[in-house]
């Protein structure tokens, strides 16, 4: 069985980033970077398909697990029989090799220790030759080299097909297990004092989270998600990934498996938002820097995502040799959704240019002629169907949402040229289709006997996305239409009060079979729909209900399950991240306005 995804914690160095469950195995790694293959991929198939567990060799251990601060250094402490260890897990932000640092640090009496290492390169597939070198163990199959430096006062040893170490550990004492992997072809890079970079580490990060200004009541939540984006991003580059996994269901069983180790230019104007309302100036630049080199070309080339430094091909492959996790095949790498025509992003785009213009981001010399050209390709195209912001694999239609976004793109581009017409472009013609995408989608994307906006023209179903209505300025939060589709879909599209994504009745507009859980992200878009609507308290309950799904060192994945009460889809997942912190602000807001 494998573990919940609840009970996994992360850990990261800003290129990649492991998942350790609560039984000391980090059964995912993909190095060097998080779309690289996985080295530990137990997540998705079985201990034979790569894991490092590093636990007390007792049965009867028990353990408890907290990061340390506002850090991303993972303490266990495990107690047994015979005594406590706290085993300290964490990455150091890399000069330039990966490693994986677990440090074993004796509390009360003595713990016989294990350390079991099976590495499994090309996503568990690949058996790696080991041997001892240099005083350690090292692995390496084609492209890939690992070496695995054990304490001195270990036994380490190989047993089917694995590395063990053995080590007891007293009070008082300490041992240090080191992974680094490099290319096979170059020599082992210089070795790091466990130690020292544990210290290093851990100022490096409280240095950062000392830079937050969020100083609200939900101070500990926030920090944590800030911590989380932080760790999904691609420090080389400045992008941040959607998750650092992949294939993690949406239906326990199902076949809604994606791989999200890749930058969606959906989430930008909500990224952007999150970053620079808690001050951090440096990578909001770097993300708004990324879009704009990704964006680079011609408009009619625009995709959904990219990949960690803007690259464009992400064919999407099938690996049948891992079962999924829990059984939910199959298991995905690459995105075939990088080929769909979805037209809201370039609404998102223009959105987060225009929130960094707001903060007073410098300004790159050549951003607005990038915006300009994509604001006109819109002008041509807005009116066509597409796939939309759920990226449905089935026909083609015209989502509300995707309408939405083309109204706010020409909005961007009109505020722009009203507060600088140095900028240049043809404002009236913008402004005309400014209006033209309202009155169409008031027209033909609002059911006026059921009250509600709908997914997509001449449908009954609902959709999430309509709650950002307010959010995006399209519609005021005190206008009936939004009025009556928050009630709609409060009424409609929840389950257990959370809310999913898309209403299937009448057939699955997606084009896939079966189902998924409560999307986290809507819940928290429901929940600002409230808040601007006026209706805090009832904004505050949801939020702070939201806020209880989170596991116990506050991560949150893509879905819920309200039935089986656990947590569904990739892990820890951005765009729930996101959400939680522009709701921690907008509550924050919404009180300072009263």
């Amino acid at each position: 069985m494998h573990p919940h995804i609840e009970d996994y914690a992360l850990i990261g160095d800003l290129q990649t980033a492991a998942l350790v469950g609560r039984d000391g195995s980090i059964d995912w790694l993909c190095l060097p970077r998080f779309d690289s293959g996985a080295c530990f991929a137990a997540l998705l198939g079985g201990k034979g398909n790569g894991h490092w567990r590093v636990a007390p060799r007792s049965e009867e251990a028990r353990a408890q697990r907290s990061y340390r601060g506002d850090s991303l250094i993972l303490d266990t402490v495990w107690e047994t029989p015979t005594g406590s260890v706290r085993v300290i897990d964490f990455m150091p932000q890399r000069d330039r090799a990966p490693e994986v640092v677990r440090i074993v640090e004796g509390l009360r009496g003595s713990v016989e220790m294990r350390s079991e290492l099976r590495l499994r390169f090309d996503y568990g597939r690949v058996v790696p030759w080991v041997r001892a070198a240099e005083g350690a163990r090292v692995a390496v199959a084609g492209p890939d080299s690992v070496w695995l430096r054990t304490p001195p006062q270990s036994s380490t040893y190989g047993k089917d097909f694995s590395t063990r170490s053995d080590v007891t550990v007293a009070e008082g004492e300490r041992a240090a297990f080191v992974l680094t992997w490099h290319p096979s072809h170059e020599p082992r890079p210089t070795l790091i004092d466990p130690y020292t970079a544990l210290q290093e580490t851990l100022d490096d990060w409280h240095a950062w989270s000392a830079r937050c200004r969020y100083n609200g009541p939900y101070r500990e939540a926030v920090m944590r998600s800030l911590i989380t984006l932080k760790a999904l991003t691609y420090a080389p580059t400045g992008g941040i990934v959607a998750a650092p996994t992949t294939s993690l269901p949406e239906e326990l069983g199902g076949v809604r498996n994606w791989d999200y180790r890749y930058c969606w230019l959906r989430d930008a104007s909500l990224t952007l938002n999150s970053l620079l309302s808690a001050g951090y100036l440096e990578e909001a630049g770097a993300w708004r820097d990324w879009l704009l080199r990704a964006v680079a070309g011609a408009p009619d080339d625009l995709q959904i995502m990219y990949g960690l430094a803007g690259e464009r091909r992400l064919p999407e492959a099938e690996l049948p040799w891992l079962t999924g996790y829990c059984d939910s095949a199959p298991v995905r790498i690459g995105n075939a959704a990088v080929e769909q025509r979805q037209l809201d992003v370039y609404g998102e785009v223009l959105d987060s240019f225009h929130i960094a213009r707001m903060a007073g981001l410098p300004s790159e010399p050549h951003a607005w002629s990038i915006q300009r050209a994509l604001t006109e390709y819109l002008e041509s195209t807005w009116r066509d169907p597409d796939e939309g912001l759920w990226e449905i694999r089935g026909p083609r239609r015209h989502f509300v949402h995707s309408k939405v976004m083309a109204w706010v793109a020409a909005d961007r581009a009109v505020r722009a040229i009203e507060a600088n017409p140095r900028f240049g472009g043809d404002v009236d013609r913008w402004r005309a289709m400014r209006e033209d995408v309202r009155r169409e989608v008031c027209e033909r994307g609002y059911d006026a006997e059921r009250g509600t906006f709908t997914q997509f023209y001449g449908s009954k179903e609902l959709d999430a996305a309509t709650l950002l209505i307010p959010r995006v300025g399209f519609l005021p939060a005190d206008d009936p239409r939004v009025l009556n589709t928050i009630d709609t879909v409060r009424r409609e599209l929840t389950h257990d009060g959370l809310v999913r994504r898309y209403s299937t009745e009448g057939g699955s507009v997606d084009g896939l079979p079966g189902g998924e859980g409560t999307f986290l992200v809507c819940s928290f878009w429901l929940a600002d729909a409230l808040q601007l609507s006026g209706r805090r308290e009832e904004a505050r309950e949801l939020f702070e209900r939201l806020l209880d799904l989170r596991n116990d060192l506050g991560l949150l994945s893509e879905e819920y399950d309200p039935a089986a009460g656990r947590q569904l889809g990739n892990f820890p997942q951005a765009f729930s991240h996101i959400g939680l912190v522009g709701t921690a602000f907008g509550l924050l807001d919404g009180e300072a306005a009263d």
